[in-house]
């Protein structure tokens, strides 16, 4: 067999058939294929440090195995100048594992679309809730995150059984919860909840960047970054902006 012909086998091959394709391989001295099962053996071995840390991820799950419905919850959108506070509830099924999951902000944008895929496929139920930049001004953004974090869980098709989330107690809430430090890298629940939620505000902002542009809202989610911060003092606030946020600038 050639070895471009073994170099697509082993690369379209998913971890079950990769585990027996090796074994055929290994005899091979070629230097080319000796390098495609040096790579497909890393690959092996990466799954199953993945495999054990999505395992580690799962401690809460764990907890809460009696469960029927564990629902994970974050935000993303406390900082930026400009924008909605957006909240994700998930409930993940509880006999497949997603791989891969973490924190957000420790994946690139390509993993994050990838993976907020998958779970808009799998997961059992997804609410989102927003609160806007007016919003945010009238009541600050403590409270609007709770607002859009309420709405979240009353998005649900499901009532879930245990909320976990990632380091607040949600108020004006009746289902039990459990507030868990750095939880969107401790929980799939939450960190599936932390991506969803940072790709739906994500995608958002680019479209507002179309709207009101200028301000780089594509590059900058609505962050304070330089370039956003000269605009503002150039063009003035736009609508999106929360005037709460952006006076030391105006």
């Amino acid at each position: 067999m050639g070895i471009n012909e073994i170099k697509v086998m082993l690369k379209e091959a998913d971890m079950d058939a990769l585990r027996e394709l090796i074994p055929q391989f290994e005899e091979d001295k070629r230097a080319g294929v000796v390098k495609l099962v040096a790579s497909a053996k890393k690959r092996l071995e990466d799954f199953e440090a993945e495999k054990q840390r999505t395992y580690a991820m799962k401690e809460y799950e764990r907890k809460y195995e009696k469960c029927r419905y564990i629902c994970g919850i974050d935000e993303v959108g406390r900082g930026p100048l400009a924008g909605p506070v957006v909240a994700a509830a998930v409930i993940l099924p509880k006999d497949e594992n997603i791989y891969y999951l973490n924190d957000s902000k420790q994946l690139t944008a390509k993993k994050r679309k990838e993976l907020y895929d998958i779970i808009m496929e799998k997961a059992v139920a997804v609410g989102i809730g927003f609160a806007d930049e007016k919003r945010i001004d009238e009541i600050n953004i403590l409270q609007a995150n709770y607002e859009a974090m309420r709405m979240a869980i009353g998005k649900l098709s499901v009532t879930p059984d245990i909320l976990l989330n990632d380091a607040v107690k949600i108020p004006g809430v009746e289902i039990p919860q459990e507030s868990i430090i750095k939880g969107d890298a401790k929980s799939v629940s939450i960190a599936a909840a932390s991506i969803v939620a940072k790709v739906t505000r994500d995608n958002f902002m680019v479209d507002m960047d179309k709207v009101y542009p200028g301000y780089g809202f594509a590059e900058n989610k609505g962050y304070g970054s330089a370039k956003h911060i000269a605009a503002l003092k150039e063009l003035g606030p736009c609508e999106i902006h929360r005037r709460t946020f952006i006076g030391n600038f105006l």
